[in-house]
């Protein structure tokens, strides 16, 4: 698969995401997908859908994104905006196999509100 097209896989998932289009989110993934984030640790498949597709279709993308491939890797770095408001800025790792997503890897800075594993473990 090139470069090209791997990158046109990952800019359509964003496309279809962002239209809340699950038969076309379903169709992008492999069997075996697993979602990771500073939330979600290598959750599967149906996880993913119950637990992140929900927001499908809650947000757009506010500008081009910035994608880069190295084989079959890809890292996508964009903003969104919020339909009710706020705006959101992540990196992804996304990773294929066969021609479809096998993984996903979210990418962002400290929580608000969440205390470091040090301050945490000194205060308790």
């Amino acid at each position: 698969m090139t470069d090209t097209s791997i990158a046109e896989l990952a800019r359509r998932y964003y496309r279809v995401y962002q239209e809340a289009d699950r038969e076309a989110v379903e169709a992008l993934l492999a069997p075996g997908f697993t979602f990771t984030s500073p939330w979600d640790d290598h959750i599967d498949r149906a996880t993913y859908f119950s637990h992140c597709f929900v927001h499908a279709g809650e947000f757009r993308f506010a500008e081009e994104m910035q994608v880069f491939t190295q084989g079959n890797d890809v890292v996508v770095i964009y903003s969104t905006e919020g339909k009710q408001g706020g705006t959101f800025r992540n990196a992804e790792l996304l990773r294929f196999e066969g021609g479809q997503i096998a993984s996903i890897e979210v990418f962002f800075g400290f929580i608000p509100g969440a205390r470091a594993e040090k301050d945490a473990a000194a205060a308790g």
